[in-house]
């Protein structure tokens, strides 16, 4: 099962991680809505990839890092968090809600779409 936190709990996470490397925050969405908002960095690192091109693109990542998936709403992230624990990744968790709810929840300045 894979964690699930909310954008509220994030600067939780990033300390729980702390001292397991640099987290990184995998972007799933697609380029045209990565133009349309985006978070950002401040602590941790933002690596977007696509989510079909996640499994060519595997070796951006590694296994031994802190990572967190973001996308829209929440299901595409969840849906590649699932896929790299598959691969080894152990800490790994969702950011339930997605970019959406970082807007609501994080930073208001990050747009809605």
């Amino acid at each position: 099962m894979i964690p699930q936190i909310r954008p509220s709990q994030f600067c939780a996470w990033l300390a729980s991680v702390k001292g397991h490397g640099k987290p990184v925050v995998l972007d799933v969405r697609e380029p045209s809505e990565l133009q349309k908002a985006h978070i950002k960095a401040d602590g941790f690192d933002v690596v977007a990839i696509p989510m079909n091109m996640l499994p060519l693109r595997l070796d951006e990542l590694s296994v031994g890092q802190p990572t967190a998936c973001l996308c829209h709403h929440g299901a595409r992230s969840m849906q590649m968090a699932t896929f790299l624990n598959q691969q080894g990744f152990s800490l790994v968790v969702n950011i339930a809600g997605g970019i959406d709810a970082w807007s609501v929840e994080v930073d208001s300045s990050v747009p809605r779409y």
